[in-house]
Parts: structure tokens; C-alpha cells; sequence
């Protein structure tokens, strides 16, 4: 209503007036997601591979970029799309990458881990 009345000058020359405000309404209500990062502190540390920072470095750039978000950070691949500017089979493809040369330089074998190549 608020925005009706500040607004009424150009809402009130509108072909359907309520329509427009019933979209500006859904649009200003809508809960905007806001991407997750990992917290500042956490109060232990994780059980990591000591050579995996290192194996992370020697990634692409954006392959490191994808594995950080998606696994680290959680992300879903279609947020790592619109944030990284790339498709999201582009992110598909980037970390299945990144994981198989992840695996390759580390030694780990993905039947040991249950995950596919």
C-alpha cells in the first residue's frame, strides 16, 4: 500500500492497476537467498588430508573456485553458476575435474571411498 501511495501519480494512469501492484507486492515479499559461507570460527578442526591444501593449489583456478563452493561451502551448483558467471554443467564439469585430479595427486583410489571416478 505504502508503495501505491508514493507511487500513485504512475500506478493510477495504468491500464490494470491492481495487477501491477499484486506483482510489486509478491516481488518486495519475496525472501531473497542469500549465499552461505563457511563460519569464521568453528571450535575444532576437521579431520582433513594434510597434503590436500597444497593438491588445491595446484588445481586451476577455477576448479579450486568450484570445489571451495561446492564442497566446502555448500553450495549448490546452479548458486556456483550464477556467481562464478559460468553454465551450471560448466560447474559439472569443472569439479569432476578437480575431484579426479584431487584423487590422482593424492593417491586416493575412488573404490576406496565409495565415490564414482
Amino acid at each position: 500500500m505504502l508503495f501505491a501511495w508514493e507511487n500513485w501519480v504512475s500506478v493510477q494512469s495504468m491500464a490494470n492497476p491492481v495487477g501491477y501492484l499484486y506483482r510489486v507486492a509478491q516481488s518486495k515479499s519475496r525472501q531473497r537467498r542469500v549465499p552461505r559461507l563457511l563460519g569464521a570460527t568453528t571450535p575444532t578442526l576437521p579431520d582433513y588430508e594434510p597434503d590436500l591444501v597444497a593438491a588445491l593449489k595446484r588445481l586451476p583456478r577455477r576448479q579450486r573456485e568450484v570445489v571451495w563452493l561446492v564442497h566446502a561451502c555448500g553450495w549448490k551448483h546452479i548458486e556456483c553458476s550464477e556467481t562464478l558467471g559460468i553454465s551450471a554443467s560448466a560447474v559439472s564439469t569443472h569439479l569432476t575435474r578437480a575431484l579426479k585430479a584431487l584423487r590422482v595427486d593424492l593417491g586416493v583410489d575412488s573404490h576406496e571411498t565409495g565415490d564414482r571416478p
